[in-house]
């Protein structure tokens, strides 16, 4: 029940002792308050005007709710009395209008309208941002606003709520969980709960992100093509796919959940990736890479190892250890997307063709870029590959003899890098 439920029921018990205008608060600085010995909860409060009303506070919803019955000079203290006494009843008992309120106002509370908006919007989301979403949603949205309307939460509760969360699972924790509420108040007022344009998220400034890319540079990525050239003799399928994210762009799981039917000549064409199905561009030395595995049927994963009967997609180790050697430090498997777009930069590549290389969706990541056709799309991939063959030295051939081994790799169709 909230404060205004309250108010509700302080008026209809003042409309049964006689016509009377319920009091509204008094502005300026309480001076103290004096409580009722004989009805806890029932008070008088002198303001540091001369001014003195009779006060009611009630526990609701969990919180302490406290609403103005009238001036002490319109309403006796019998007659203030006698409505504290049957206010603070009805509160005790439980009796809410605020079911009538939805009733005739049409909107759901917070906590109802979260259960609507997961169940319209959580059908879209991929499996591991459900999981992200959902985890997010039970620690710090389910009780976000108790006893509020979706269409009564103002900036100021929204303010209250962020730094809550923010102090209590972080910056990261509050800005995600600062962009599901913003998206939720976005639909409220599509499906006409909220006035268009009253979004109380608009002006709440989310927390600082904290910049985390790291580019590599020639010198580092030359010494990452040594480690790999060397690590490709025990651990070939995993060697390989560092090389693709490197020279792709890829995110993670479009590389190691990539199937042979994806695979079309210098094109992948990803039917689930993050922003949705996609097409990636591939340079020579990234088809000479691919044309070194086993090809099976198109439902098959590309990176399928015959020893496990399994995909590889745990490389998180792989890659822990090859960084060492490398001397990379606190560079994450993602961080080699951002090199392959520092090397589009180099190469003088426009945004909208590195946001279409990238498979970015939003304008905060690239530019638009519809208006591209596929052969300055693929000319710029051969590019940026060659700019990064070239860092590592790398020697691409496929001719030779064709030896497979137990992890379905093709001796001789990869790419031979220097030893120096």
């Amino acid at each position: 029940m909230s404060r205004l439920a309250l108010a509700r029921i302080v008026a209809e018990e003042l409309a049964t002792v006689r016509e009377f205008e319920q009091g509204s608060a008094i502005r300026g600085r309480p001076r103290r308050t004096e409580w009722s010995e004989r009805l806890p909860g029932f008070g008088i409060r002198f303001y540091s005007t001369g001014r003195s009303v009779y006060i009611v506070q009630a526990l609701m919803s969990g919180a302490t709710r406290t609403v103005t019955l009238g001036s002490t000079n319109v309403l006796s203290k019998h007659e203030a009395l006698k409505v504290a006494r049957r206010v603070l009843l009805r509160a005790q008992i439980g009796d809410d209008p605020a079911s009538e309120r939805m009733r005739i106002r049409g909107a759901p509370s917070f906590a109802d309208f979260l259960d609507l908006y997961w169940k319209r919007a959580s059908p879209k989301w991929k499996a591991r941002t459900l999981d992200t979403q959902t985890n997010y949603c039970r620690l710090y949205l389910g009780n976000a606003f108790p006893g509020k309307f979706i269409d009564e939460i103002d900036q100021a509760d929204v303010l209250a709520w962020f730094n809550r969360v923010s102090n209590t699972g972080g910056p990261g924790a509050g800005n995600r969980c600062f962009d599901i509420l913003r998206s939720m108040f976005n639909c409220a007022e599509r499906w006409a709960y909220r006035p268009e344009g009253s979004n109380p998220c608009a002006f709440v400034r989310p927390n600082k992100r904290r910049k985390c890319e790291r580019f590599l540079s020639d010198q580092e990525i030359a010494r990452l093509g040594k480690v790999l050239d060397a690590r490709r003799q025990t651990d070939p399928l995993r060697a390989i796919i560092i090389y693709m994210l490197l020279l792709t762009g890829c995110r993670r799981s479009e590389i190691t959940d990539l199937r042979w039917g994806e695979v079309k000549g210098s094109r992948l064409l990803l039917h689930d990736s993050k922003t949705g199905p996609r097409t990636v561009w591939l340079g020579e030395e990234a088809r000479i890479l691919l044309s070194s595995l086993e090809r099976r049927g198109p439902a098959d994963h590309v990176f399928w190892s015959n020893l496990t009967k399994r995909p590889v997609r745990d490389i998180e180790g792989f890659w822990t250890q090859v960084k060492a050697e490398a001397g990379l430090p606190g560079v994450r498997l993602h961080d080699l997307r951002h090199s392959f777009a520092s090397h589009a930069a180099v190469r003088s590549e426009t945004l909208p063709m590195i946001g279409k290389l990238l498979g970015h969706a939003k304008l905060q990541s690239a530019a638009r870029y519809a208006h591209l056709d596929d052969a300055p799309l693929l000319d710029a991939a051969e590019r940026i590959g060659e700019l990064i063959g070239e860092a590592m030295g790398e020697c691409c051939s496929a001719n030779g003899h064709a030896e497979l081994n137990d992890c379905g790799i093709i001796h001789s169709a990869l790419p031979m890098l220097p030893a120096n």
